[in-house]
């Protein structure tokens, strides 16, 4: 066969206008490399050079993740690319977005299930070996000099890491240790997406905060007195504390290149972690267009729990990312902790909303300012006039950056601030932020009476205070109005998100050369800080599983994740069906998912429900897409899909995503479940469906006689009537000692 670089050069010549470069990823068929190159690297470069001239570089060579390469590509030669027959996939670099005292007393899991030596009354004992799990976060690097990564009293490093610490201007590599094992940078996507203008030190060093914090989340080391200014007091430390940690930074000031993630995936698996932190992601394409869903396949193979941030794209059905179902996909909830904070008026009503950090006003009220309608009723920069707002409280719409409007506030003149919800935004949700001058942040319902007051008095008048901590707040958890909902859209018969996850006011470790704002005018400066979002939901279900896996070091990553979602509870604690942050309404499965994770159960599911790395490619033979997408998936060339199911829901999933049609409404799924409790055990089912759906689930009983034994069984969906509302229901396998529950979501086709 003649070579496939010289036949692409020929092509070339066919588009002799030049364009201007983007960075591409570039899948090869391992197979096909010529035996006169020794190496991969080898084969790339030859190929590429032949393509530009000379004049490229490969920005990567993958090879764990991925069998490719990165590179600066016009787009005539990137589609050039694709119709050689060494190619699989040519991707266009993306651009990622970052998506966190109480919280191991909230999920029970203080004591690490008494794991290791001296956490619980189940001690292994000094004569038995350490459980060793490694935790690789892609993020915005670490700060290694956080007591969260204090190595105290550990071991040596295990014998199965192969990674480094690079060093970067401000990192020595000196500063891992036997608790932060690995950090590296990764910014050559990155640097050529801004057109080669980075500005920012290259290191694997923390300058914003956000992957010191989710590391500290998943495996920070205790840490006692630790608070932000006071606030959440305790001893602050990670799900799996005793878990080892390697960082690595994909993320900077603009984002996370997908060309750098995959480059992150790709080491991570070459030196040996047993889980994938990410808490980043944006909106995926089909899973052959998305290389985080592919490099995670990569990983899944290997023996790699995946576990990723649905995203803060809701609460808007469609709005997940990170959704393929080997990726442990995670929403987030609140804590039974609130910081309050109050607005008071001149007309005496008095509202409470949530806040952090801001300071005392004083007793007294003083002259309430509100300007509908314009850029200064967002307090957006520069939009205040100091004569109008100095020395009064402001009234803001919570479009934005909470913090940046206490701070435009402050700059103005102004001694207080009021944000409110809108309707479309966060409803009735208030998560706390820690802000530069006194503030409270209300919901919308109180939002409304505030505006009317300001609207009808003509001389309004407001006072803001805080409020002490609260904890056992009632109801919790409560699903982030922000939490990215359901259906993915790659595949509607996998039910996502997988879980949820505290992500609403998390304490975590925070460097100490980054403002608990982020503002660049804030001087403050803290070791822990409080912050929201899905990527602080990630680490919580990234340090649990590194806990399971200690514990039962021969479950598959699989039988990890069934554990997790087949205990996970859907009532709050005021024994009502966990509800929406924005409303208050029951969420659907598309919401929560199977629901909030109950790591205590997790250690003993009873059933789990096992996926293998050729179950999923048979899931992914059955999307429809032809052999090539396939093969570039699943990297394997050599993949026919003789094998597939016979619709993607058929997957042996923990969960259930039933999808009528107008020509379908009759739905069949079988499920085989394995047991991991005791022997001799039976398990009866119970169903629970909405009145638009009838189910039914052969057998009704379920005999075990060993422990490892399988079993199946079927689950007929009729759908009665159709509508159009996000309904769900479950089916629960129970003992006397276990309950395995499954949620099913239902949706209707549109016609």
């Amino acid at each position: 066969m003649a070579s496939s670089a010289a036949f692409l050069a020929l092509v070339l010549l066919a588009f002799p206008c030049a364009m201007a470069k983007k960075t591409y990823i570039v899948q090869m068929r391992e197979q096909s490399i010529p035996v006169t190159f020794k190496t991969s690297r080898d084969w790339y470069s030859a190929n590429l050079q032949s393509l530009t001239s000379g004049t490229a570089d490969l920005l990567y060579v993958y090879s764990d993740a991925f069998h490719g390469y990165a590179t600066s590509l016009e787009p005539h030669q990137a589609e050039a690319l694709r119709s050689s027959d060494a190619v699989l996939g040519v991707y266009e670099d993306v651009m990622y977005h970052l998506h966190t005292t109480r919280t191991p007393h909230f999920l029970k899991v203080e004591d690490e299930f008494g794991l290791w030596p001296g956490t619980g009354n189940h001690s292994t004992g000094a004569d038995q070996p350490f459980p060793e799990v490694i935790i690789g976060l892609l993020d915005t690097g670490v700060w290694p000099e956080s007591k969260s990564f204090d190595d105290s009293g550990y071991p040596e490093v295990p014998a199965q890491w192969k990674g480094q610490c690079v060093s970067g201007p401000d990192f020595a590599p000196s500063l891992c240790n036997k608790k932060l094992i690995g950090a590296y940078f990764f910014a050559k996507g990155y640097i050529e997406a801004l057109g080669g203008n980075m500005t920012e030190v290259q290191t694997p060093r923390d300058h914003e905060g956000h992957g010191t914090h989710t590391a500290s989340t998943a495996a920070g080391s205790p840490v006692a007195n630790a608070s932000l200014f006071g606030h959440a007091r305790g001893v602050a430390h990670g799900m799996a504390p005793h878990a080892r940690v390697a960082t690595y930074k994909v993320c900077w000031e603009q984002g996370c290149v997908s060309s750098d993630v995959l480059a992150a995936m790709d080491q991570a698996i070459r030196d040996g972690v047993d889980m994938i932190s990410m808490s980043l992601g944006g909106r995926d394409g089909l899973y052959y267009k998305t290389v985080i869903a592919i490099g995670a396949f990569s990983a899944m193979e290997k023996g790699i729990f995946v576990s990723a941030s649905a995203g803060n794209s809701g609460p808007f059905p469609e709005t997940i990312s990170n959704g393929a179902p080997w990726i442990m996909t995670v929403g987030a909830s609140t804590l039974d902790r609130n910081f309050p904070a109050y607005a008071l008026l001149g007309n005496k009503m008095r509202f409470t909303g949530a806040s952090l950090c801001g300071g005392s006003m004083g007793n007294e009220l003083v002259g309430l300012v509100y300007n509908p309608g314009n850029r200064s009723s967002f307090c957006l920069e520069a939009s205040l006039d100091p004569s109008v707002v100095r020395g009064k409280v402001v009234l803001c719409d919570g479009l934005g950056l909470r913090a940046e409007k206490s701070a435009v506030v402050r700059d103005a003149g102004g001694v207080g601030v009021i944000i409110v919800n809108t309707l479309e935004y966060r409803g009735e949700e208030v998560p706390a932020t820690c802000h530069l001058i006194p503030t409270v942040h209300v919901g919308v319902k109180a939002g409304k009476l505030i505006k009317q007051y300001v609207e009808t008095d003509p001389n309004p008048t407001a006072q803001v205070t805080m409020g002490a901590v609260e904890v056992n707040v009632r109801p919790a958890p409560v699903v982030g109005s922000f939490s990215s909902r359901g259906p993915y859209c790659p595949s509607w018969q996998i039910l996502k998100p997988d879980v949820i996850a505290p992500g609403i006011n998390i304490l975590a470790s925070w460097p100490d050369d980054v403002s608990p704002s982020g503002l660049p005018n804030d001087e403050r400066r803290v070791q822990f800080n409080i912050i929201t979002g899905t990527s602080m939901s990630c680490p919580h279900v990234s340090g649990v599983a590194a806990l399971l896996k200690a514990a039962h070091p021969k479950w598959s990553i699989s039988a990890i994740k069934s554990a997790l979602m087949t205990t996970a509870y859907v009532h709050d604690n005021t024994w009502k069906p966990i509800t929406n942050g924005a409303d208050g309404t029951p969420s659907s499965p598309w919401a929560l998912g199977a629901g909030h994770i109950d790591p205590r159960k997790a250690l003993s599911p009873g059933l789990v429900y096992d996926l293998t790395a050729d179950d999923y490619i048979a899931f992914v033979c059955s999307l429809n897409y032809t052999l090539r997408q396939v093969q570039s998936i699943v990297r394997q060339t050599n993949v026919t899909c003789s094998k597939k199911l016979s619709d993607p829901g058929q997957l042996n999933y923990p969960s259930f995503s039933v999808v009528f049609g107008p020509n379908k409404k009759v739905v069949r799924y079988t499920r085989e479940v394995t047991n991991v409790g005791e022997a001799k055990s039976v398990y009866r089912v119970a169903v629970e469906a909405p009145s638009t759906v009838a189910v039914g689930v052969r057998p009704r009983r379920l005999v075990f006689g060993m422990v490892g034994e399988k079993q199946r069984y079927s689950a007929t969906f009729v759908a009665r009537n159709r509508t159009d509302a996000a309904q769900g229901g479950s089916i629960t396998w129970m003992n006397w000692q276990h309950c395995v529950r499954s949620p099913v979501g239902f949706l209707w086709e549109k016609p």
